[in-house]
C-alpha cells in the first residue's frame, strides 16, 4: 500500500494536518490509521449500566476518531501560555498566530461564539490578588468552552469533511512499527489483529495521543529516536459544590493555578475545571482506571470538578517516568478492586479512610456513583500527597471552603506525556521523512495546542508560509 501521507492516530494533531492539507488545496493521498471506531460509532456503556463496563480491546472514552477530545469537556484555551512547550519550539508569537486561525476553523464546524473568562477584568484582579497573597500564580486564559456534547459533533462533521475530500481513514487498524532504511522512515507497518500491511509513504506522523505515549516511548527507544526524558503528572480529581466555585466559575470559568508549596517546591497545578460537571473514569492498557472530568453544553451537576496535578521530572538513571505513573495507578486501584477511589479532604487530615455512610452524610454527593470510599493516601507517593495537600489550602485562600472537610478527593487523575522527541522548528525529527505530533511527541496538552502542531504541520507539507491564508472557497461546509 502507497500513500504519500501517513497519519497514525486520528487524535486532534493527525486531523488537524490531513485538514490543513484540504484547505490549503493539497491533493496528495493522505492515510490516517486509527486504533478506535468512527465518532458515530463511539458509545460508553456507563450511561446505561451506571458503572464502568471495561469495555474491550479499548475504552471508547479514549480511543476513536478525535480522541479523548470527543468525550472530554471540550475546552479550547486561547493562549499560548496554556497548553504545553509548543511556544519553545516554534515561537510564542507563531503560535499565537496559529490559535487564532484554529479556532476560526472550530467556529466554522460549529463551535459556540461565545468566550469564557473575559467579560470582568476588575474580578479577575480580585481574583489574582487574593492568589498572590496565598502565593499561587493565576494564569487567566480566554476558554471557548465546545462542551462534551457539542464537542463530539463537531468532530463528526470534521471527520465526514475529511472523508468526502479524499481522506481515507482505516479504523480498527493499529501500527506495531516503522520501517526504517538508513536513518529513513519509509512508513509503518500496521494491523487490525488478524493480517498485517506495509504502508509506503513520503511522510509518516506519529499522533497517538496521550494513550499512545508509552508506545511512543518504546519506538524511540527501538530506533534511537532522539528525545528527552518527560513529565509526568501525578494527582488527583477535587469535586466541590457549584456554591463554594461560583465566583470562579461565573469570571474565568477555568481557575487555572500555579504553585511551588513547601516543603518540596514541586510544581502544582489545577487543569481541566468543569463548571456543573461530572467526574468520569477512563480505562488504558492492562486495565489501568484512571480518573478525569467533563461537563456538557446543556446538562448540569450540582458540583465543580478539577484536577490538581503535581509534575515529576526524573533525572540520570532514571528513565521511565511512565511506568512510575502507572505503578502509581495500579496500587490505588488495588485498594479500589479495579475502581477509582475517592476521599474526603477532612478525612485526610484526620489520618482516617473514608467510609460510604460518610458520604452519604455529606453536602457533596459524588458525580462518579461507583467511586470506592477508601485511604489514598496509603497508595499516594508521600512527597505528591503533600504536595497536592499544601496545594489545596494554599487555593482555599483564593476559594474560600475549597478546603473544606467534605471536599472530595478522586484517585489516581494520571496525565501521561511522551518523552519529549527531539525536533526542529519544522517539525523534523532525526529520521528522515518522520515527524511526532500532539501529546505523544511530549510538546502539547490539550485539545487547542495539538490543533495548533497538525495545522502546522500540514503548512509544512503543504510548502506553504505561515502567514498563508487558504480561499474561501476552501473552508469547511458542515454537511
Amino acid at each position: 500500500m502507497k500513500k504519500d501521507i501517513l497519519i497514525i492516530g486520528a487524535g486532534p494533531a493527525g486531523i488537524f494536518t490531513a485538514l490543513e492539507m484540504l484547505r490549503c488545496g493539497r491533493k496528495e493521498k493522505i492515510l490516517i490509521v486509527e486504533k478506535g471506531s468512527a465518532i458515530e460509532k463511539r458509545h460508553c456503556p456507563k450511561n446505561k449500566l451506571k458503572q464502568c463496563a471495561n469495555c474491550k480491546p479499548y475504552c471508547h472514552i479514549t480511543t476513536g476518531f478525535s480522541g479523548a477530545g470527543a468525550f472530554s469537556d471540550g475546552k479550547l484555551s486561547l493562549s499560548s501560555d496554556v497548553g504545553g512547550d509548543l511556544p519553545n519550539l516554534v515561537g510564542e508569537a507563531k503560535v499565537q498566530d496559529y490559535i487564532h486561525y484554529v479556532d476560526g476553523i472550530y467556529l466554522e464546524f460549529g463551535a459556540d461564539t461565545h468566550v469564557e473568562g473575559v467579560s470582568n477584568p476588575e474580578a479577575v484582579k480580585d481574583i489574582r490578588k487574593r492568589a498572590i497573597k496565598a502565593g499561587l500564580k493565576l494564569v487567566d486564559c480566554p476558554i471557548r468552552h465546545l462542551g462534551t456534547e457539542k464537542a463530539q459533533e463537531i468532530y463528526y462533521s470534521i471527520e465526514q469533511y475529511l472523508l468526502n475530500n479524499g481522506v481515507e481513514i482505516l479504523f480498527g487498524f493499529e501500527c506495531t512499527n516503522l520501517i526504517l532504511e538508513n536513518s529513513v522512515c519509509r512508513g509503518a507497518r500496521i494491523t487490525d489483529g488478524k493480517v498485517e500491511y506495509d504502508v509506503e509513504a513520503k511522510h509518516t506522523i506519529v499522533a497517538t495521543g496521550r494513550r499512545g505515549a508509552d508506545w511512543l516511548e518504546h519506538l524511540c527507544a527501538e530506533h534511537n529516536i532522539a528525545h528527552d526524558p518527560g513529565t509526568v503528572d501525578i494527582g488527583v480529581r477535587v469535586e466541590v459544590r457549584n456554591e463554594v466555585m461560583e465566583q470562579v466559575n461565573e469570571v474565568l470559568y477555568e481557575s487555572k493555578l500555579i504553585g511551588y508549596p513547601r516543603p518540596f517546591k514541586n510544581k502544582v497545578r489545577t487543569f481541566c475545571q468543569n463548571p456543573g460537571g461530572f467526574v468520569s473514569q477512563e480505562n488504558y492498557d492492562n486495565d489501568l482506571a484512571v480518573v478525569n472530568g467533563h461537563s456538557y453544553k446543556e446538562l448540569k451537576s450540582q458540583n465543580t470538578n478539577l484536577a490538581i496535578l503535581c509534575s515529576h521530572n526524573f533525572s540520570t538513571p532514571f528513565n521511565q517516568p511512565i511506568a512510575y505513573a502507572q505503578k502509581v495507578g495500579e496500587l490505588t486501584n488495588m485498594l479500589a478492586n479495579g475502581h477509582i477511589l475517592c476521599q474526603r479532604f477532612g478525612d485526610i487530615l484526620d489520618g482516617k479512610r473514608t467510609w460510604p455512610k460518610e458520604l452519604a452524610q455529606s453536602n457533596l454527593r459524588p458525580t462518579l456513583v461507583d467511586a470506592v470510599a477508601g485511604d489514598i493516601t496509603a497508595a499516594m507517593p508521600y512527597r505528591a500527597m503533600m504536595n497536592i495537600i499544601n496545594f489545596i489550602q494554599a487555593v482555599d485562600e483564593v476559594v474560600p471552603g475549597f478546603a473544606s472537610t467534605e471536599t472530595l478527593l478522586y484517585s489516581p487523575e494520571l496525565k501521561f506525556y511522551s518523552n519529549r522527541v527531539r525536533m526542529d522548528e519544522n517539525l523534523n525529527t532525526g529520521i528522515e521523512g518522520l515527524h511526532c505530533l500532539g501529546d505523544s511527541s511530549g510538546w502539547t496538552r490539550g485539545l487547542m495546542m495539538a490543533s495548533v502542531m497538525g495545522t502546522i504541520m500540514g503548512r509544512r507539507l503543504a510548502g506553504l508560509p505561515d502567514d498563508y491564508v487558504p480561499e474561501a472557497a476552501q473552508k469547511q461546509k458542515t454537511k
